[in-house]
């Protein structure tokens, strides 16, 4: 009898493992669909990303174009129009007329144009007080025209200090001069 079993047992055993292995295949299947499934929709959020990428850079590439454009036209602000006294940004009324003007000649061209405004000082004071104090008469040329209705995305500021001098800083009248704001306009 114990022949009988053992002989069973061994035709049983070959139809246990075909069984046996048929749980796996099936078990292996649904893990590879489980996980295509997985790659597929990591798959379709990397193309998503990759058209938001692909959108930004198109968006950033279109915004260096026209940081680069092409040179319209510049507009200096000195003393004459704009009086910055010396250390000071304050812009005087004449100033923020002359700002008003050309506000509303940019909004009247309605054409996409970027403004770059440039503070310069006169030699007076250190570098360091040089750079900030153009800075700040360039910001404040900024914010102004930001309250006449040009928006800030449309314009930078970037100041110059005492470089580029247009007089002598020997002499009261071309510090002054130098005391300046120059607003390049760029289509």
């Amino acid at each position: 009898m114990n022949y009988v079993k053992s002989g069973a047992l061994i035709l049983a055993l070959p139809l246990m493992l075909s069984v046996s292995a048929c749980a796996s295949h099936k078990y292996v299947d649904d893990k590879i669909a489980t996980a295509n499934g997985r790659m597929d929709q990591q798959d379709a959020h990397l193309g998503q990303l990759d058209r938001t990428t692909q959108d930004a850079l198109n968006r950033a590439t279109a915004a260096g174009k026209l940081a680069e454009g092409k040179f319209v036209y510049s507009i200096v602000l000195t003393d004459d129009s704009v009086k910055f006294d010396t250390g000071k940004a304050v812009l005087s009324d004449g100033a923020k007329a002359s700002l008003a003007q050309l506000a509303d000649r940019l909004k009247s061209d309605n054409k996409n144009v970027y403004l770059e405004i440039q503070g310069y000082t006169d030699a007076t004071g250190t570098d360091a007080i040089n750079y900030s104090l153009g800075a700040d008469r360039a910001d404040s040329v900024r914010r102004f025209l930001n309250t006449q209705g040009v928006a800030l995305n449309r314009m930078a500021s970037i100041s110059y200090g005492s470089e580029q001098p247009i007089a002598s800083n020997d002499n009261a009248a071309g510090r002054s001069a130098n005391r300046r704001v120059v607003i390049v306009v760029l289509s």
